[in-house]
């Protein structure tokens, strides 16, 4: 059974964090400094919010950008 065309993997999340660029930081995000990740791997594009902390990464939220809401190379908002 094939996943879902929009479903993120947890490799796909994985990915992003280790060879992603940071497109955007957000030093006063109220669960603590956090940040966009872009991430680009056989022509799909995901972006991972994710916050460091002492212990371990959270993963806020990894999403398929919305083209409409973003450039053309989905890194920068409109």
């Amino acid at each position: 059974m094939s996943r879902p065309e929009r479903m993120i993997s947890s490799a796909e999340v994985k990915d992003a964090v280790f060879y992603g660029e940071i497109i955007e930081e957000y030093a006063d995000d109220m669960r603590g400094e956090s940040c966009l990740i872009y991430r680009t791997k056989h022509q799909r594009i995901i972006h991972v919010v994710c916050a460091p902390k002492e212990a371990y990464l959270a993963i806020i939220t990894a999403y398929l950008p919305e083209p409409s809401q973003w450039s053309a190379d989905l890194k920068k908002r409109k």
